[in-house]
C-alpha cells in the first residue's frame, strides 16, 4: 500500500470506530428507555447524569484513587516479577521450560480462588495489589521472553566473538531488543491489573470501585452500578492509550 493510501485509510478507521461508538451508545440509550432488558439496564443519560452530579464526586474520587493506588502497585509488582522471571529464564536456558510451566499454572488459577490465598498469606488490604500483580506478570513475562529472544543470531554469534560476558549481551543486546515487545506487554498489562485489583477489592478491601460495584448490588442501586462500569472502562482506555504513545516511541526508536 501507498504511503497516501495508508494515510487515507487511518481517518476512515478512525471515523469508523466514532460511528460504531455512537452506535453502541444509541443502543444503550434506546434498550434503556424502552426496558428492552429490565430495570437492570439503565438508560445511558441517567448513567451519565449520575457521574455528572458534583455530590457523587467526593465518593467517585476516593473510590477510584484506592483503586489506581492498588493497580499501580500491583502492576509495578508485576513488572518486577514478569521481567525478572524471564531474564532469569533468558540468562538460564536450563529453567526456561520449568518457568514457563510455573508461569502457566499460575496463570490458569481464577482470580477469584486466588483472593482467599492471598488473604491467608497477606491482607485484605493487600489483596487487591496482589491479584493484580499475578494478571501483569504473566503478561510481562510473556511479553519480556518473546522479546529477549529477538536478536538476530548473527548479532549474538558478533559479540560472543568479541568476547562479551552473557551479562554484557543481556545488557548491550537483549534488553533493547527486547524493548519493543515488552512495550506491548506493558500496555496490555494494565487492563488486566485493574481487573484484577477490581476483583481483589471484593475481598474486604475498605474502598475502592470494586467495593462500590459490590455495594451497588446490594442495594440495587443500578445506575450507580453501571456509573462505575463506565468509570473503570474510561479510566482502562486512558491507560492503554497512554501506553499505546510508549509502545509507539519503543517500536520506532528500537524495531
Amino acid at each position: 500500500m501507498s504511503r497516501g493510501g495508508a494515510n487515507r485509510s487511518g481517518p476512515a478507521r478512525a471515523a469508523l470506530g466514532i460511528a460504531g461508538l455512537l452506535l453502541f451508545l444509541c443502543a444503550w440509550q434506546a434498550i434503556g428507555y424502552y426496558r428492552l432488558a429490565g430495570l437492570s439496564w439503565p438508560p445511558l443519560t441517567d448513567v451519565i447524569a449520575l457521574l455528572a452530579d458534583p455530590e457523587r464526586w467526593p465518593l467517585l474520587g476516593r473510590a477510584l484513587s484506592a483503586t489506581l493506588a492498588a493497580m499501580t502497585a500491583g502492576y509495578l509488582l508485576g513488572i518486577v516479577l514478569g521481567l525478572g522471571a524471564a531474564v532469569g529464564a533468558h540468562m538460564f536456558p536450563i529453567a526456561h521450560p520449568g518457568t514457563d510451566r510455573l508461569a502457566a499454572v499460575v496463570n490458569s488459577i481464577p482470580s477469584i480462588a486466588l483472593g482467599p490465598v492471598f488473604i491467608v498469606f497477606l491482607s485484605r488490604e493487600s489483596t487487591a495489589a496482589a491479584i493484580a500483580a499475578a494478571h501483569a506478570a504473566f503478561i510481562i513475562y510473556v511479553a519480556a521472553s518473546s522479546g529477549l529472544a529477538a536478536a538476530s543470531r548473527g548479532h549474538r554469534d558478533l559479540l560472543v566473538v568479541l568476547g562479551a560476558s552473557r551479562l554484557s549481551r543481556l545488557r548491550h543486546l537483549d534488553l533493547p531488543a527486547s524493548l519493543p515487545s515488552l512495550s506491548t506487554g506493558l500496555k496490555l498489562a494494565v487492563p488486566a491489573a485493574l481487573i484484577g485489583t477490581i476483583i481483589g477489592e471484593w475481598f474486604g478491601a475498605p474502598r475502592g470501585l470494586g467495593v462500590l460495584i459490590v455495594n451497588a448490588m446490594q442495594n440495587f442501586q443500578i445506575a450507580l452500578l453501571w456509573s462505575v462500569v463506565v468509570l473503570i472502562a474510561s479510566t482502562s482506555l486512558a491507560l492503554y492509550s497512554a501506553l499505546s504513545l510508549l509502545e509507539r516511541a519503543c517500536y520506532a526508536r528500537f524495531a
